[in-house]
């Protein structure tokens, strides 16, 4: 099982603590049973939050992945300059 993380860890702890606090404010148990399950449902809780916080990407995982070979890039289409046609001047034929 791979260690927790920093954001992990923090997450957990102030969902305990805060629910706690706020189980405990809005209940107004005062007997020790009470207290008991309120603290064990708030460590409960914070497990949850510290587990589905997502974990970050290693190396390793994305390393492991076969990358499937890139096509090469087409060749730039280079135009080829045309002759122009020779264009020679119309003559007008007058009609007599």
């Amino acid at each position: 099982m791979p260690r927790p993380t920093t954001a992990q860890l923090a997450y957990g702890s102030c969902t305990v603590i805060l629910s706690t606090l706020a189980m405990l404010l809005l209940s107004q148990t005062s007997s020790g049973m009470g207290i008991a399950v309120i603290a064990l449902s708030a460590l409960a809780l914070g497990l949850l939050v510290a587990m589905t916080v997502p974990l970050p990407k290693t190396v390793s995982s994305t390393a492991a992945r076969p990358v499937a070979p890139r096509a090469p890039a087409p060749a730039p289409v280079i135009p080829v300059p045309r002759p122009e046609a020779v264009r020679e001047p119309v003559h007008e034929t007058t009609a007599s």
